[in-house]
């Protein structure tokens, strides 16, 4: 498994890898019951979740408090949590049952450093405990881009950063524009990489004023009807 990592120029600390290595193994013992990943080979479990979820490290220093969204059962938000012990993470999804895997997953790994938070966006967002309180989010191959973009920005302070994992997709990243402009948001960067051969990328969004109240639209309508 370190060999895989240093292949990313990602470097884990013995105590990391230890963690990693146990994930790997109640990962596929929780597939195994109830089908979380189409991905079942070693390797590609280490390079296509672990790997992909912490190449966010390369390219930025996560602090403070982030929120990770709807990115089904703990990436990247369980690896990040173990190379990022001095960060508090906030996993938000409204599927009680992945709730339940995530906590499992943090109890047998001893991460002390993630809450789950459960419910509907539309609820969430209008709460003050959580909008406009998370120093980054992050979300990893989810929604169309400006849908999330809605969804996501309103949880931002502003001046800091949505990590968007996407697949290298220049038409989508384009539909973004109009949406960026009225959550007054803007790209700051767009970090390339490659992995097991598929081109992806992680976009970096900053955050620009307060988001209006009237953001997200309720009842699923970003879903329905995105911003672009």
């Amino acid at each position: 498994m370190q060999e895989l990592f240093k292949k990313y120029n990602v470097e884990l600390e013995p105590h990391e890898l230890v963690k990693f290595e146990k994930f790997l193994e109640i990962f596929k013992e929780k597939n195994a019951v109830i089908n979380l990943s189409a991905i079942r080979d070693d390797a590609w479990i280490i390079e296509k979740h672990f790997i992909d979820s912490v190449m966010l490290n390369v390219f930025v220093e996560l602090e403070w408090k982030v929120a990770d969204m709807w990115t089904g059962w703990g990436f990247p938000l369980i690896p990040l949590a173990i190379v990022n012990p001095e960060v508090q993470f906030v996993w938000i999804d409204s599927v009680w049952k992945k709730l339940k895997a995530i906590e499992e997953f943090c109890e047998k790994l001893e991460i002390k450093n993630v809450k789950t938070l459960n419910g509907r966006a539309e609820a969430i967002w209008q709460n003050l405990d959580y909008r406009e309180s998370f120093d980054f989010v992050t979300s990893r191959a989810t929604a169309f881009f400006p849908t999330l973009l809605e969804y996501v920005v309103p949880l931002l302070k502003v001046g800091w950063v949505f990590c968007a994992y996407k697949l290298d997709d220049k038409e989508e990243l384009k539909s973004t524009k109009k949406a960026l402009s009225r959550l007054s948001a803007k790209i700051l960067k767009v970090k390339n990489y490659n992995i097991w051969w598929q081109d992806r990328t992680i976009v970096l969004i900053e955050k620009l004023e307060k988001t209006n109240p009237k953001f997200p639209r309720k009842d699923g309508i970003p879903l329905l009807n995105p911003i672009k």
